[in-house]
């Protein structure tokens, strides 16, 4: 197969260097020079993605932020092979796939929106590695209009990534939970470790400080975007948290042992029954 991949940063470039050790073509495109160079470098590409290239292309992946995907789609669309298959890579569906799947429709391509549910707080090129995606889950949002033929087409396009499970749902349930599973976590570790007690937790903090911190460190651009892109589902889930942890802060504050035991036990029991213990 031929590979196309816009944007080489973390995603992308894993993605190169996934179908390029599993012996495929990957042509790529970023807009930052140097990156682009490094990946040529790293031969994590074969030739750069442009006007003349992505009709040359089985499959190609958007891996930039949601508004650079729908730009780009728009500016190439017309350049696109009709038996192609285009997913991005973004946080987000909802708006996204709106555009997109409109772009497909209009020019005559297979659009599926996409979300590869894995990452570091390490992002760029130099971060890339071809195991990335080994064993995560791929959320996959199909137009209106594909079948099984297309979903089973889409995972053997997908094989050289090493997904361990695709999701198929809809952008609208992707936008619910990720604000929920993703966003909600990112805010509330980028939250926590503004307390000054963090500049000297060496020595007082295990396990727990750094569970809760690892999403601490992001990249503030992409995830501003992200977050005010499904600001409405986000602040949902931020104003049941915020209700939830008011629970814990009035029992402390009113020394109620039982109330306080109650909720940690309820916490406790609830995460032994999802993760079926």
């Amino acid at each position: 197969m031929t590979i196309g991949i816009a944007g080489l940063g973390l995603i992308g470039g894993s993605l190169a260097k996934a179908y390029k050790a599993d012996g495929h073509s990957v042509i790529g495109f970023d807009t930052a020079k140097a990156v682009l160079t490094a990946a040529q470098q790293a031969g994590a590409i074969d030739a750069v993605l442009d006007e003349q290239s992505i009709g040359l292309c089985d499959l190609i992946f958007i891996a930039v932020n949601p508004g650079d995907a729908v730009a780009w789609l728009e500016q190439n669309a017309a350049h696109i092979a009709t038996s192609a298959i285009v997913i991005d890579c973004c946080g987000v569906k909802r708006s996204v796939c709106a555009h997109c799947f409109a772009l497909a429709g209009r020019y005559g391509f297979t659009f599926v929106g996409g979300h590869p549910m894995a990452g570091s707080h390490k992002a760029g090129f130099p971060n890339s590695r071809a195991e990335l995606f080994r064993g995560a889950s791929m959320v996959l949002v199909p137009p209106d209009h594909g079948g099984p033929a297309l979903l089973d087409h889409v995972e053997k396009l997908l094989t050289p990534a090493r997904f361990g499970h695709l999701t198929v749902t809809t952008a609208e349930k992707h936008d619910e939970m990720i604000a929920f599973s993703s966003q909600m976590a990112h805010v509330v570790s980028n939250a926590y470790i503004k307390n000054p007690a963090a500049r000297e937790h060496e020595g007082f903090s295990a396990g727990s400080y750094k569970d809760l911190t690892r999403v601490a460190q992001l990249n503030a651009a992409m995830w501003t975007a992200l977050c005010l892109d499904n600001s409405d589902n986000l602040v949902r889930e931020l104003d049941f948290f915020l209700a939830s942890v008011q629970q814990y802060r009035d029992a402390l504050a009113a020394k109620n042992q039982d109330e306080l035991q109650a909720l940690f036990e309820e916490g406790s029991n609830l995460k032994k029954e999802l993760d079926n213990e």
